[in-house]
């Protein structure tokens, strides 16, 4: 698509040492987007190198956490178009989404503020169906300057001031390249999720269940959750999305992702936040 024609999108990818995953979510994208930033945090590998070569502005920031780094873009990058497209590294537009939103951004109606985008996550090349994973709704398409995301270091969502709707769709999301990758990251991740789940914040999306969003349907549960007592909420959890959410009907690879996902994540959220009880308390 030439520039003439581009969409009038700003896509803002956040990326770190990413340079097995940055060239298909790039490519998902330079053909029709009007702005492609990659905001990158110190990669040490060719992720800057490839952003460039796919024609992105590359722009350094130190990252500090995921919705920081995100409000950072937001806020200081020179964006010129009515709308703002955020991704991850691992995440690529499919070209039905790619469709619906070049249909969204050149309508006229100006009442929408933001849309909401269908996550599909493929976890060892496999299309996690059940268990609750998809559709995974996410605002990820809102008009510039008036999107936020959460001030959450971990699992943060955007919020928009103003009405929401559903694109057609799916946002692809490549969850982790390997087991290992995926152990490692989460390691990192559940010391941010129990340092949230222990100080909590202002800036958040507010749960609700009736006649909420799907995301503050989702935080609403997230809420329940948190109440109910640890290391029992993980296996309960694990039961809703196997057996429940016949999460089993994804194979062999449902089964690790459900597993690993589910029970072992959380459970190891609730073992750091036990632990840091118990030093508080000895302290």
């Amino acid at each position: 698509m030439s520039a003439s024609h581009a969409v009038p999108v700003t896509a803002i990818v956040l990326a770190h040492n990413e340079e097995r995953n940055l060239p298909a979510c790039l490519e998902s994208m330079t053909a029709w987007v009007e702005e492609l930033f990659v905001v990158d945090s110190g990669s040490t590998d060719s992720t800057v190198a490839i952003a460039r070569a796919w024609g992105a502005r590359v722009v350094e920031h130190p990252f500090e956490h995921y919705g920081a780094q995100r409000n950072w873009a937001l806020a200081s990058l020179p964006i010129t178009t009515p709308w703002v497209l955020n991704l991850d590294a691992d995440e690529r537009v499919t070209p039905e989404l790619r469709a619906a939103i070049q249909e969204a951004t050149t309508r006229s109606d100006g009442s929408i503020a933001g849309y909401l985008v269908a996550r599909r996550t493929v976890f060892m090349g496999r299309w996690i169906r059940h268990g609750g994973h998809y559709p995974v709704w996410h605002l990820r398409l809102f008009r510039s300057g008036r999107g936020r995301c959460e001030d959450r270091q971990y699992d943060q969502h955007f919020f928009v001031d103003g009405r929401v709707e559903k694109l057609r769709g799916d946002l692809i999301d490549v969850f982790t390249s390997d087991v290992t990758t995926f152990i490692r990251r989460h390691l990192r991740w559940a010391q941010l999720e129990a340092q949230e789940q222990s100080t909590g914040g202002e800036g958040r999306i507010a749960g609700r269940l009736l006649g909420g969003s799907p995301i503050e349907r989702r935080r609403w549960f997230r809420e329940v959750y948190g109440r109910l007592p640890l290391f029992v909420r993980p296996a309960l959890y694990f039961v809703y999305r196997y057996i429940i959410r016949l999460g089993f009907l994804d194979g062999a690879e449902g089964l690790v992702f459900h597993l690993l996902q589910a029970f072992w994540y959380r459970f190891l959220v609730d073992a750091i936040m036990y632990e840091r009880r118990l030093m508080d308390r000895n302290s």
